[in-house]
């Protein structure tokens, strides 16, 4: 039989959080964004579950390809943008809208030949520091690409750095406004996090909003509040079983290290799933998991191919039980990603896009 680990993508789950997007922001027009073979989930099977958004947002020219040959023939944005000059003739033949943040791009443009003009979304960095035009340099580049035969429309985005945090989106909100001012064009501004925590606030919801982490079951600003305060749903189980029992004696050691040891009496079990499937190798003991759907916890270092865990809360569990080392488990039991996320120092996201090629995936 092949190894017991699958991970198991939920479209239900999927739909809904897109559901929510779509109630924290009524009026504005919702991308599913789809980086990363959508967050690890993998683009086919995301696909149908998000079908009702009103456009898909990567990076990936070869990923657009596939949401294409899906049959989809909807606004698909570039998040990027392009990354050299023929890059530009995969958007014509794609028909994609690309995010245009920095001046070679408007020369690619201005130098490219075209008989059907782009749609580009000219981006600013308000205050992220990693992609877009200084808000003084804004207008600039509007004014060169709104001489451009070559572009059609153009939409304004920015990127808020801490829409999760204390901080928030003031400060990127009055920048992008101030430079902004006047322009015309369709917005985009809110990400996840900016959609849940702050799109009551006036403008932020804007034209179009990016629902990233959201759509995928992970709370951006986790642990300040979790899905269940969102109502968002896991969109991802990864599950496996146990393959072994140990009993030990007080004062056994687990694994490589000897990292743990035993301080009365317990039984371990042995589960088939390691750092190779993409499960976090930091994750030390204490990380929760789930055996028959009961929480309990790893013991010892995460090995390549296994983890174990201890089974004092579950002492009935034994060969072929179920572990769930993130997600939903037997009976309802669930361990959103983000509480093991945490305990490995990392967040969902890193998790998710993780998940390594040996792990059979499948809808569910």
């Amino acid at each position: 039989m092949p190894r017991p680990i699958e991970a198991v993508v939920h479209p239900d789950a999927l739909a809904h959080n897109l559901a929510r997007a779509r109630d924290c922001a009524p009026d504005a027009r919702v991308w599913a964004v789809v980086k990363a073979d959508a967050y690890g989930h993998g683009i086919e099977r995301a696909y149908e579950p998000l079908r009702a958004a009103d456009g898909f947002a990567l990076l990936d020219f070869a990923e657009a390809q596939r949401l294409r040959d899906l049959g989809w023939r909807g606004p698909i944005l570039l998040l990027e943008g392009c990354f050299e000059p023929r890059d530009l003739e995969a958007c014509s033949r794609l028909h994609l809208w690309h995010v245009v943040h920095c001046e070679a791009q408007v020369d690619w443009l201005a130098a490219h030949k075209t008989h059907q003009p782009h749609r580009v979304f000219l981006k600013m960095n308000s205050g992220m520091n990693r992609l877009g035009f200084p808000p003084a340099a804004f207008r600039g580049a509007y004014a060169r690409l709104s001489a451009l035969p070559q572009v059609d429309e153009i939409s304004l985005m920015t990127h808020f750095s801490d829409a999760d945090g204390e901080r928030g989106i003031a400060h990127q909100v009055a920048v992008f406004e101030q430079a902004a001012a006047d322009l015309p064009g369709e917005r985009s501004l809110a990400n996840s996090a900016a959609v849940l925590r702050h799109a009551a606030a006036a403008g932020v919801r804007a034209d179009w909003v990016r629902a990233g982490i959201m759509v995928y079951g992970s709370a951006p600003d986790f642990p300040h509040h979790d899905i269940a305060h969102w109502r968002l749903e896991p969109t991802m189980t990864l599950r496996t079983r146990l393959i072994a029992v140990q009993r030990l004696a007080p004062g056994d050691s687990v694994g490589y290290g000897s990292g743990f040891r035993a301080e009365a009496p317990m039984t371990i079990g042995i589960a088939a799933c390691g750092y190779a499937d993409g499960y976090p190798r930091h994750a030390g003991t204490g990380t929760p998991v789930l055996v028959d759907g009961i929480r309990t916890r790893l013991v010892g270092r995460v090995s390549m191919d296994m983890v174990t865990v201890d089974l004092t809360p579950a002492p009935h569990a034994g060969p072929g039980s179920e572990v769930t080392l993130w997600g939903r488990g037997p009976g309802g039991a669930l361990l959103p990603i983000d509480e093991v996320a945490r305990a490995a120092q990392t967040i969902g996201y890193e998790l998710m896009c993780a998940l390594a090629p040996r792990v059979p995936a499948r809808t569910g």
